[in-house]
Order: structure tokens, then sequence, then C-alpha cells
């Protein structure tokens, strides 16, 4: 299922290190390697989908609940699987249990991740928003580099001890980047960690470089790096950009220093911006755990 590409050199040198040696990464759910099978198949079976979500409640649960969430205004509510599927769409439907069964298997309880899932599946849905918009670009790749972007915090706040002080630390750091922080403190970071995720949970390479990446903006001029990475890069930002816009938070030193540069890289707009502001603000909305 999984080919070679030229990350897993990197991250095969990544993992002999003594400080990452140490972190047991969770192996891939049962159920999302069924899930990838079925999306590996010529065409998408609705049937296997249902069977897939059949057999656990809470993904049947997850499934039933966003199809009666407003963002579809349904005059009578969906009671079954089937019905969910279609009011969803298949592929939507595919997205929603990727996040779900993602975050299950990543479930840590600390305050540090409170909103931590609501805000990598809103950057989910504005990568592949975004992804959309851009010619030959396969949006899907955009839907699970926004979902795994972050997925090495939770990875490192369950297994290294002081983790969650040194994400205080580096939020208030005004003299070196986050990951530098992390580096620092823990000689490893939550980018290199997210992206032994991805590739241990079978995801494209492209993806994994680019979840390595997603702090390094000199990646969006090198060509040593294909389209497809540096494209995931700059959209990234963008899509927190618009998730940090809907939280009412404020914009990320990242996105004040490189923000220009990614919108340029993709052929963005500030109007563009503006209009997905709007544009995914029920989608955004629909996002609740």
């Amino acid at each position: 299922m999984k080919t070679s590409h030229p990350i897993d050199t990197h991250l095969q040198k990544a993992r002999v290190h003594p400080s990452v040696r140490a972190i047991v990464i969770p192996p891939c759910p049962e159920s999302l390697v069924r899930l990838q099978q079925i999306v590996a198949a010529p065409e998408l079976d609705s049937g296997a989908l249902e069977q897939l979500a059949s057999s656990d409640v809470a993904l049947a649960a997850a499934l039933i609940r966003q199809a009666n969430s407003p963002l579809f205004g349904l005059a009578q509510p969906v009671q079954t699987i089937g019905m969910a599927l279609t009011v969803l769409g298949l592929n939507p439907a595919v997205e929603l249990l990727s996040a779900f069964i993602t975050r299950n298997a990543l479930m840590v309880r600390s305050p540090l991740l409170e909103h931590f899932w609501e805000s990598s599946q809103r950057r989910a849905i504005a990568c592949e928003h975004i992804g959309r918009q851009l010619y030959s670009f396969d949006p899907g790749l955009g839907y699970s580099f926004g979902l795994f972007c972050h997925v090495g915090m939770p990875v490192l706040v369950k297994a290294v001890r002081g983790y969650g002080s040194t994400v205080t630390e580096a939020l208030a750091r005004k003299d070196r980047t986050f990951t530098q922080t992390e580096n620092a403190n823990h000689h490893t970071d939550h980018a290199v960690m997210g992206a032994i995720v991805a590739r241990t949970w079978h995801l494209p390479g492209d993806v994994a470089q680019a979840i390595w990446l997603h702090h390094d903006f000199a990646a969006l001029q090198d060509e040593r790096f294909n389209p497809t990475v540096r494209h995931l890069v700059a959209l990234g930002l963008l899509a927190e950009y618009l998730v940090n816009h809907h939280d009412s938070l404020q914009p990320t030193r990242d996105w004040l220093q490189h923000g220009q540069a990614c919108m340029d890289h993709l052929a963005v707009s500030e109007e563009e911006l503006d209009h997905w502001v709007d544009e995914l603000h029920p989608a955004f909305e629909a996002v609740r755990f």
C-alpha cells in the first residue's frame, strides 16, 4: 500500500535518534486500514463504507450526528447510516470517518489539547477547499495534510515529560520559532513526529514531507521538493489563518512573516481569502466532537 518516497530516508534517520526512539508511535488503527482499502478501490463502495461504520457504534453516531447538523438543515432527522451517507456524500463521509478514527487513536487528556481536534478538522476542511481552487491538485491530499499536520503534538504530550511547558514557552518566545524551541528542549519537534505518524499510518509521502516542512517556508522556493509538497506547505498556512480567524485568534507569527509569500505562491488574493472566511463559516461551525 505504501510506495517508497524520498521522505522515508529522512524519517528512518530521525527514528534512530535517542530522543525519538523512546517515543511510542501508535499503530495505524484497523478501522483506518480498512477505510484506506475502501478508498483505494477503483470505485468508492457505499456498501463497504456502511459496513465499516456499522461495525462501531461511535463511528455510526459520528456520521448520523454530522448529517443531522444545521449545515444540512434537514426537515426530518437521519436515523440510519445509509441515510447519513446519502446526505453527507461518500467522500465527505470518508473524511469524517478518517478524522474521527484519528482523534480516537491519538486521544490524550490535556488542557493543552482542549480544542485541538476541532481545529485540526477545520484546518483539514480549509486545506481541501483551497486545494479545490488549484489546477491539477488532489484536494484529498489537502484534507489529509490538514488533519495530520499537528498530530505530532498529542504524541509528544503523551510521551515526553515537560512537553506541555515547552508548548507554552514556544508560543511566548519571539526570538526563535516554535520548532526551534521544541528541539532545544527535546531534540525533536511536532513536525518530525507528525511526519513519522503519517507514514506509519500509510499516508502518501508528499503529505508526510509537507508535514515535516510545514513551518519551513524556505521550502516554497526549494526545487528539491515537488510542487505538490510546496503547495501543501503554502495552503497549510492559509488554512491556519482561516481557522484562527474563525476562532477569533490573532494571526500567528508564521502568518505575519510568511503569509504573503504563501498567498503569492498559490496566486491567492486578499479578496479570495476574505471570501473563504465567509464561505467556510458554516462548515467550520458544523465541526463538533
